[in-house]
């Protein structure tokens, strides 16, 4: 699995803690603090702008961020704005909130920001992102997709995401929504990519490139892997969204674990030590 950029990637589950200990942020944010720059937050996702990007700025400033840049960019033509092109060169970290991730694929993708975004990012920029922000980090991306509840249809619609990471994609608020048909049945349709499913409070620390990741923060992470699927049927009638599958690799990788990206598979650890 190769991508393009250099930078970290903080990509977590929703809801993650904003009054305890604060891990998942405050990794973010050391591993911001590291490079020496700002940390700007976006949040195209949000309809809440003002009240969602002040409370993530007090937070990271809390933790010892020096500066925290508020991006509100809700057209097209602001992300085209030199007001905002322009700041991305004084980041360390871009933070993407929560909302809805087809405003960010829909107002942000493809313009002269996202542009500035991934050039940085090439260049060492570590991007986060929770909730939203989290399915809009890979190229496949999660539109919408009901969970099965009674007799209600799963439906499972892929779009298109930033493509921070290739070959994957993302699901968030797993365990608490009951989303694992929902990720199944998306690798059912695109048995060439992984999914991964993660836990609210939780988040994969990606690095080297998206080598490989490691879990942080309180639950675990779900991998779906269909590259080894040896049978698929995808009932195709009105009624019914059943699937048969076999041959689909499972992993279920609680914090402090490392899972190797480009090989597929879990890095083993000694006396609690990853290698």
């Amino acid at each position: 699995m190769t991508n393009i950029g250099s930078g970290d990637l903080f990509i977590i589950g929703g809801n993650e803690d904003k009054e305890g200990d604060l891990e998942v942020l405050s990794i973010f944010v050391d591993d911001a603090k590291a490079r020496g720059g700002n940390i700007g937050v976006l949040t195209t996702a949000t309809g809440y702008p003002e009240e969602v990007g002040g409370e993530y700025r007090d937070l990271f400033l809390k933790l010892g961020a020096s500066k925290v840049e508020l991006l509100h960019i809700d057209t097209r033509l602001k992300a085209e704005e030199e007001t905002f092109t322009q700041v991305v060169g004084s980041l360390s970290a871009l933070f993407i909130t929560g909302g809805d991730q087809n405003r960010l694929s829909s107002i942000i993708g493809g313009t002269t920001f996202f542009k500035e975004v991934q050039k940085a990012w090439q260049n060492g920029l570590i991007i986060a992102g929770t909730s939203a922000g989290a399915a809009i980090m890979s190229r496949h991306m999660i539109v919408s997709g009901k969970t099965k509840v009674k007799h209600d249809k799963i439906n499972v619609e892929i779009g298109v995401g930033f493509g921070f990471l290739e070959d994957v994609v993302i699901d968030q608020h797993f365990s608490q929504r009951a989303r694992f048909g929902r990720l199944l049945y998306a690798i059912a349709q695109n048995p060439q990519i992984i999914g991964v499913g993660i836990d609210e409070n939780t988040a994969i620390w990606v690095k080297e490139g998206g080598r490989y990741f490691e879990v942080i923060g309180e639950h675990s992470v779900t991998v779906i892997d269909g590259c080894k699927l040896s049978f698929v049927d995808i009932a195709d009638e009105a009624e019914s969204d059943e699937v048969t599958i076999a041959g689909v690799q499972l992993h279920s990788i609680a914090k402090g674990y490392q899972f190797d990206m480009e090989n597929r598979q879990l890095i083993m650890k000694e006396k609690g030590t990853a290698q």
